[in-house]
């Protein structure tokens, strides 16, 4: 889960918040969910990303984007993200697929 306060700065054209802003909490969100499953060897990666916005969000809104591991496979896994604002109404669903790697040594 990921929470992050919305400002002036997240705006787009139109006064709402920026879809890219949503974009980047929802990945971040999937990526800490899909790391939790990793071995301390191995890193993960974004291969495929999709986010529907479904409602704007504000300035002055808390966002929370929860995201849960849907499949997990050898080298794969599939992971989906619901972004809240404060009163709890549907914002954007998110959906990406992970690549698992082996991390790189130093």
């Amino acid at each position: 889960m990921c929470t992050m306060k919305m400002g002036k700065q997240h705006v787009n054209t139109i006064g709402t918040i920026h879809g890219g802003v949503l974009c980047d909490l929802s990945d971040a969100a999937m990526g800490y969910a899909f790391t939790t499953l990793l071995s301390p060897t191995q890193s993960g990666v974004t291969v495929e990303f999709k986010i529907n916005f479904l409602r704007p969000a504000l300035p002055g809104d808390r966002l929370r984007a929860i995201a849960k591991v849907i499949s997990h496979g050898k080298s794969l896994g599939y992971i989906e993200c619901e972004i809240r604002n404060t009163a709890g109404s549907l914002i954007a669903k998110a959906a990406s697929t992970c690549k698992t790697r082996l991390k790189r040594a130093k």
